[in-house]
């Protein structure tokens, strides 16, 4: 048993050299994880909405290029028109005479096919629209800012998960260690009773609770080992690569020292309810918007021909204009969608408070819980050791006869107890003091 020990021991020495730190495993989660990733995808897609709504203040340039062919009088009189081609004998001058005045002109109501070609450029720009473009400039700034608060609360969540998987496996590791030196001392016990026994000191029932209470222990070094995989299976999950080992050991989290007021300057929900309360105030003066003027300009330049591109500069034309629109009445739905708007601000103002008052409760609930934990960590200490000192005292007493197996198995239990719950309570520790961190925003180990 002390070889095979040893031989724990040593390979555990030789995968905290080899294996993956705790700093190169953030990097590597920042980098690969999928989930982060696609935070990133999201934060990349709200900053090109904000350029698209941006690029609404510039207005547009259309080009547009028309092939048509028609008999329609109507429709080749104005494309004659347009390629500055009409003449007089279009409006059926050339059968006009005094004896036919009455007569209908052939060439004016049946003209002949006729394929007109139009290139033509326009421009449009939006020269007021009561604040519009401005707000949803700002509110697709504001969209892409909370994008970036919602990946970075991503990557605190995943480095959270990580850090948790890391301290878990280092206290699984002790937790094991603590096993087999039971496990050792069991099969020692074991051997002892299998002797006194031959000699005839104590009877069969001994042996076999010992050897009871070394399967027990055995159970829980499986069980303990299978939860090791599984953590080791989520690492390799969370950086997206295969982890088979850990460098460095993790059993005691760095506490965190910040005031309280800089964690909740700092922290992400309440920096995205502030965010929240933003886009709602620009949302309502989108919505004020509609009972101002719109105003628009545009201008357009091209040409027309029977021939497509045939003498462009000849048939040329332009155009250009401005527009005011101002909406008077539409059934209230202005003045209802205004008075959403003063709502919606009104509830994104009411749930930053209640964020505030959330985060700064939960805070002290961890640090409570931190403070708790770190008082039993240090009596459970205590506990163990003593434990210990106990159990091999009532070993050495039954190897002179002056307890019983029973006696002894009871004091190992006590023992495994106390080691079981100090772990416990150590990754309760650990856990919460990652809490705390994610909630002041921080990475730090």
């Amino acid at each position: 048993m002390k070889v095979l020990l040893f031989l724990l021991l040593a390979s555990g020495l030789c995968f905290a050299e080899d294996g993956l730190s705790l700093d190169d495993a953030i990097k590597k989660v920042k980098e690969q994880n999928s989930e982060i990733a696609i935070a990133k995808f999201d934060e990349q897609i709200k900053s090109l909405e904000h350029q698209a709504a941006v690029g609404q203040n510039y207005g547009s340039v259309e080009l547009s290029q028309t092939a048509l062919r028609s008999n329609d009088a109507l429709s080749i009189f104005g494309y004659k028109l347009q390629s500055r081609q009409a003449t007089f004998a279009d409006f059926g001058f050339k059968q006009f005479t005094g004896s036919n005045y009455m007569q209908t002109p052939e060439d004016l109501n049946n003209p002949k096919d006729r394929n007109h070609f139009q290139t033509k450029v326009e421009y449009t720009i939006p020269l007021y629209t009561g604040g519009k473009l401005e707000q949803y400039g700002k509110i697709t700034k504001a969209l892409e800012a909370m994008s970036t608060l919602d990946r970075e609360a991503m990557s605190l969540q995943k480095i959270y998960e990580l850090k948790k998987s890391f301290f878990a496996i280092s206290l699984l590791d002790a937790y094991l260690y603590n096993l087999h030196i039971i496990a050792s001392n069991t099969a020692k016990l074991e051997a002892r009773t299998e002797a006194m026994m031959q000699e005839g000191y104590v009877k069969k029932v001994d042996l076999l609770e010992v050897q009871s209470k070394q399967a027990d222990v055995e159970r829980l070094i499986n069980q303990a080992e299978a939860n090791r995989k599984l953590l080791y299976y989520f690492v390799s999950f969370l950086v997206d690569e295969s982890i088979q080992s850990i460098k460095g050991s993790y059993e005691d989290a760095q506490t965190l020292l910040v005031a309280d007021e800089r964690l909740l300057n700092d922290n992400l929900e309440i920096k995205k309810a502030e965010q929240s309360v933003e886009i709602s105030k620009m949302n309502l003066a989108v919505q004020q918007s509609a009972f101002l003027p719109q105003v628009g300009a545009f201008a357009n330049y091209g040409s027309s021909d029977d021939k497509y591109m045939n003498d462009f500069s000849k048939n040329d034309a332009y155009t250009v204009g401005l527009q005011v629109k101002w909406n008077l009445f539409n059934g209230g739905s202005d003045k209802n969608s205004l008075e959403k708007a003063r709502v919606e601000n009104l509830k994104a103002t009411q749930q930053l408070g209640l964020a505030k008052k959330n985060i700064a409760l939960s805070l002290k609930q961890i640090q409570t819980q931190i403070q708790n934990h770190e008082y039993e960590i240090k009596s459970l200490k205590k506990e163990v050791e003593l434990a210990h000192l106990i159990y091999e005292n009532y070993a050495g007493r039954y190897e002179q006869k002056l307890v019983s197996i029973n006696d002894v198995l009871i004091k190992q239990s006590e023992e495994l107890t106390k080691v079981l719950r100090l772990r416990e309570v150590q990754n309760a520790r650990n856990e919460k003091i990652f809490e705390l961190q994610k909630l002041a925003s921080k990475e730090m180990q």
